[in-house]
Formats: C-alpha cells, sequence, structure tokens
C-alpha cells in the first residue's frame, strides 16, 4: 500500500497521475467521430463491455447523476447509437443497448488509438516495453476501482 508520507510512495503516485492524464489527454485527440463528447464515447464503451444496462447503471458505472444519464442516453439514442428497450423484469425500467453502428465507430476508434499508441511504444527499448506490458493489467485493474 502506498505510504504518501514517504517520498518514493508519494514521488511514484505524483508521477503516475501527472503521466495518465498526459496520455489520457492525447488519446483523446484520437477520435473518430468528433460529434460525440468524451463522456458519451465512454458511455459507449461501457456497454460494449457490459452489453447493456439501465440508466440508472450506467449512471454509476461511469460515476454521473442519473439525470445526467438520461439526458446522454437520449443524445445518443437520437444519433442512431443506442437503443432503449422494455426491461424483462420492471416495466418501469428501460435497457439501453448499442447499435451495430455504435458498435462499428467503436471498433474504429479503438483500432485508431491503439495504433497511434503503438506507434508512440516503438520509442521504448525492450525492457521498457516488458515492463509496459506487465503493468497493463494493474493499470486496468486502477482503471476499474
Amino acid at each position: 500500500m502506498p505510504d504518501l508520507s514517504h517520498g518514493d510512495d508519494a514521488a511514484a503516485v505524483n508521477s503516475l497521475r501527472s503521466a495518465v492524464m498526459r496520455l489520457s489527454r492525447r488519446l483523446k485527440h484520437q477520435r473518430v467521430d468528433e460529434s460525440l463528447s468524451p463522456t458519451e464515447m465512454s458511455v459507449l464503451g461501457t456497454l460494449a463491455r457490459c452489453g447493456h444496462a439501465t440508466p440508472g447503471e450506467l449512471a454509476r458505472k461511469e460515476h454521473v447523476q442519473p439525470p445526467s444519464m438520461t439526458r446522454i442516453v437520449a443524445l445518443l439514442e437520437a444519433k442512431g447509437l443506442v437503443r432503449l428497450e422494455p426491461h424483462p423484469e420492471d416495466r418501469r425500467q428501460k435497457v439501453v443497448t448499442q447499435t451495430e453502428t455504435a458498435e462499428a465507430m467503436l471498433e474504429e476508434s479503438r483500432r485508431k488509438r491503439n495504433a497511434w499508441l503503438a506507434g508512440l511504444a516503438v520509442h521504448l527499448d525492450e525492457d521498457e516495453w516488458a515492463r509496459l506490458r506487465a503493468a497493463a493489467p494493474v493499470l486496468e485493474k486502477l482503471a476499474h476501482l
């Protein structure tokens, strides 16, 4: 467990935060569809991972308020990227599912961003690349805590 009163741990946390934020900003510029906000793209990515969800579940997963998620889902539906279907067990709720258009757009976005990131990785030596490959699952875990 990191001890932020310890100089090395505090420096590592600071360095990690800075690097992740900078890389994230640069990755956001590698978008396929500029008409979608980063939040809308994130919601589509969540749907790609989980298959479908209620707006309330999406709000929790995206760390936004339910009324905000309702607006985001309405925008995505108007753009033909999600569809709302009746909940199989609770008629008061709807289930949000991404459309084939969204799936294709996300795939193209992943391809473009992966290619950009791979282009950066060619500047790493073999030891740095091995350490980055080993760190990827840990970063993935942090991203989903």
